[in-house]
C-alpha cells in the first residue's frame, strides 16, 4: 500500500538508538531489560564553560505528537503527521499502534498511520510500561474498538500519578471499567456525551475524556479541563479529522460527537519546553542564541522568570532571541502550576540556573511529589541545595564543577546537562534513554550552538 509516496509497510521502529550489550559494565546480567544494559556506552561527555551562541529550530512537541498517534486510532483513513521527533517514546507508540492493527511508516519527521484496520484492543504490556502516556491510549480505543485492555503505565518515576481522574470521565460516558490489580478492562455498548467536572485540570484525563467523547452520541461538556497548548494541539488535529470541539484554550470544552472520523494531514506544533530548556542553558552559560520555531505565547511564564533573572529577550511570533547577562540572578520565588502557570517540565532546568544565579530561589513544585530527584546530583557538583518537602532552596554559587551524573527522569536529565554546560571542567552524563524520551538527538542541538557535548 503506498500513500503520498511512503511505502506503508509495518514498521517496529523501537528505540532509535539501540542499547548496545552489557559488555565490560554488566558481566553478571543478560537480563532483558536490564538497567545497565540500557547505559553501556551511553553517555554524554560535556565540557563547561562555554556561551551558547547562534540560532537552532526546536522539533516536534513530544507532549503532542503522543497523543495524537493516539487519537490516529480514532480515523477511519490514513493520518499524515509532520514535524514528528525521533525520541524512544515515539518508537513505543508506533509500535503500540501496529499492535492494535495500524500499518504505520516513518521518514525523517514525517509519519503515516494507516489505522483503517485496526482490529485489536489490548495494549502490550510491555509496551505500556516503557511510556508513561500509554495511558491516553485507553480512551481512543475502548471508543473505536468497543473494549480496551491496558495495565497501569510506566514511564518517568516521578511519585504517585493515579488516573483516577481517566477512569472517572470515561465512566461518565458510558465506559465499564473493570480493575483487577494493575490490569484494567473497559468496554461500553456506546458512548453517550455527558456534563463531566474536573476537581484539577489533568492534561492525561483531558486528552482521554476528549478522545472518547469526539465518538460519543450527543454533546459532552468537559469542565475544568486542561487548557495546555498541547491540548489545543490536539483539539485542533481532531477538528481537522471531522470532530466537533469548541472551547480549547479554556477551562470549559464542547464536543459534539460524531459517527467517525477522517484521517488528515497534519504539523504537529513546536515542542515548548525543548525551547525553554535552550533558552534557559543560554541563559545560564552567558550566551546569546536565537530559538525558533514554536510559540512564544505558550512559554509565556518562562520568558517571564528569565527577565526577572536578567536575560534580555526580543520575542517575535515565531521565535526569541535571548542575550544573557554575566551572571544570572535569582528570580525569587516560583511555583509550578497548570498552565498558563510555570510547567512542571521546566522546573528542574530551572533550578540547574538557580544553582548558579546570585541570591537564593525557592522553587515549589505543586504537580509531581518527587520531581526533585536530580539536585543530589546538582549538590556533587557544588550546588547548596536544601529541600523541605515539595519546595527546594537554592543558593546560588559563584561556580558548579564537573561531575559523574546520571540522568534518573527525562526532564531530570536535561536538568543535568543544563548545568554541566556552564559548570568548569568535564562532566559525563549517563542514563541517557531517559532524555531520548524527549530530546531528539539533544548533543547534536546543543553542539550547533557551540557547546562543547559529544555522545561517548
Amino acid at each position: 500500500m503506498q500513500t503520498k509516496g511512503v511505502n506503508m509497510t509495518p514498521v517496529s521502529p523501537g528505540p532509535y538508538r539501540e542499547a548496545p550489550p552489557c559488555e565490560g559494565l554488566c558481566r553478571s546480567c543478560r537480563a532483558e531489560g536490564c538497567g545497565k544494559k540500557e547505559e553501556a556506552g551511553r553517555c554524554f561527555r560535556i565540557r563547561g564553560g562555554r556561551p551558547l551562541k547562534g540560532s537552532v529550530s526546536v522539533h516536534g512537541a513530544k507532549n503532542s505528537v503522543l497523543p495524537i498517534f493516539a487519537a490516529a486510532v480514532l480515523c477511519r483513513t490514513p493520518v499524515h503527521l509532520a514535524r514528528v521527533p525521533r525520541l524512544s517514546d515515539t518508537g513505543v507508540s508506533l509500535r503500540i499502534l501496529e499492535s492494535l492493527g495500524c500499518i504505520s511508516a516513518l521518514s525523517e519527521d514525517e509519519a503515516v498511520v494507516d489505522p483503517s484496520a485496526v482490529t485489536g484492543s489490548r495494549i502490550p504490556d510491555r509496551l505500556v510500561r516503557e511510556m508513561r502516556s500509554s495511558s491516553v491510549f485507553l480512551g481512543s480505543v475502548a471508543a473505536r474498538t468497543g473494549e480496551a485492555y491496558l495495565c497501569l503505565p510506566g514511564g518517568c518515576e516521578l511519585g504517585a500519578r493515579p488516573i483516577d481522574l481517566h477512569l472517572m470521565g470515561l465512566r461518565a460516558l458510558g465506559m465499564t471499567i473493570e480493575e483487577k490489580g494493575e490490569k484494567l478492562h473497559a468496554y461500553h455498548n456506546g458512548l453517550k456525551g455527558a456534563d463531566i467536572t474536573l476537581p484539577f485540570p489533568s492534561v492525561g484525563a483531558t486528552e482521554n475524556i476528549l478522545m472518547a467523547a469526539v465518538l460519543a452520541k450527543g454533546r459532552t461538556v468537559l469542565r475544568g479541563a486542561a487548557r495546555e497548548p498541547e491540548i489545543q494541539d490536539l483539539c485542533r488535529f481532531l477538528r481537522r479529522c471531522g470532530a466537533g470541539i469548541v472551547g480549547d484554550g479554556g477551562p470549559v470544552l464542547y464536543i459534539d460527537g460524531v459517527p467517525e472520523l477522517m484521517g488528515c494531514s497534519y504539523a504537529v506544533m513546536g515542542d515548548r519546553i525543548e525551547a525553554a530548556t535552550l533558552l534557559i542553558a543560554a541563559a545560564v552559560t552567558g550566551g546569546e542564541v536565537e530559538v525558533r520555531g514554536f510559540s512564544p505565547a505558550d512559554t509565556g511564564a518562562v520568558l517571564g522568570v528569565l527577565r526577572r533573572m536578567g536575560a534580555r529577550l526580543r520575542v517575535y511570533r515565531d521565535r526569541v532571541q535571548l542575550s544573557a547577562p554575566h551572571r544570572l540572578i535569582t528570580p525569587g520565588r516560583v511555583d509550578t502550576a497548570p498552565f498558563p502557570g510555570f510547567p512542571t517540565d521546566v522546573q528542574p532546568v530551572l533550578s540547574a540556573a538557580a544553582a548558579l544565579a546570585e541570591g537564593e530561589t525557592v522553587i515549589g513544585e505543586n504537580i509531581f511529589d518527587s520531581r526533585f530527584k536530580h539536585l543530589s546530583q546538582l549538590v556533587q557538583m557544588g550546588a547548596d541545595v536544601r529541600i523541605d518537602g515539595r519546595t527546594a532552596y537554592i543558593r546560588g554559587v559563584e561556580s558548579l564543577h564537573g561531575a559523574g551524573l546520571k540522568a534518573l527522569d527525562l526532564r531530570g536529565g536535561a536538568a543535568l546537562v543544563t548545568a554541566a554546560l556552564a559548570a568548569e571542567g568535564e562532566s559525563r552524563i549517563g542514563g541517557l534513554q531517559h532524555i531520548e524520551r524527549g530530546y531528539e538527538r539533544l548533543e547534536e542541538t546543543l553542539s550547533a550552538l557551540g557547546a562543547e557535548i559529544e555522545r561517548v
